[in-house]
């Protein structure tokens, strides 16, 4: 068996109204090495800028990796550890004849996801946990600043 490395992600997003302007923030983590990203979508919801958010990070991971996901979305979480998107996976997105919402992130995400294992964790937001206060002010200041990326 194949020993994994091992990597941390802390993500946020958040969205001025909703829906309105929105940003995400990420932070990856492997040992003492921490990569920042961040972004901008002009139309958006928190729920699509969660998703967003953790999508972007696993974006980066080119290998197979050993990722806990640390993150304040109830909705992303709950979704992930409950196993809701692999059954809305298996239903073809749908429930109850309507597409899932956020269906095309959802697929990008479990995409994504296939490669690594993967732990999710919610932490409550706005409660001190550095990472995520650091998401939260870089996901704010990518709507103010209108950033495509940092």
């Amino acid at each position: 068996m194949k020993i994994l490395k091992k990597v941390e992600i802390f993500t946020d997003g958040a969205c001025s109204k909703n829906p309105g302007p929105g940003g995400w923030a990420a932070i990856l983590r492997y040992g003492t090495f921490q990569k920042k990203i961040c972004g901008f979508v002009a139309n958006t919801t928190n729920n699509r800028m969660e998703l967003f958010a953790l999508i972007s990070a696993l974006s980066m991971i080119k290998y197979p990796c050993d990722i806990s996901v640390f993150s304040d979305s109830k909705y992303v979480v709950d979704s992930i550890s409950r196993g809701r998107v692999f059954k809305w996976a298996e239903l073809g997105w749908k429930r109850k004849n309507k597409e899932i919402p956020n269906a095309d992130l959802w697929r990008e995400l479990v995409d994504l996801m296939k490669d690594h294992m993967i732990s999710v964790h919610w932490q409550k937001g706005h409660s001190g946990n550095i990472e995520n206060e650091e998401c939260d002010k870089m996901a704010t200041m990518a709507i103010k600043r209108r950033l495509v990326s940092v």
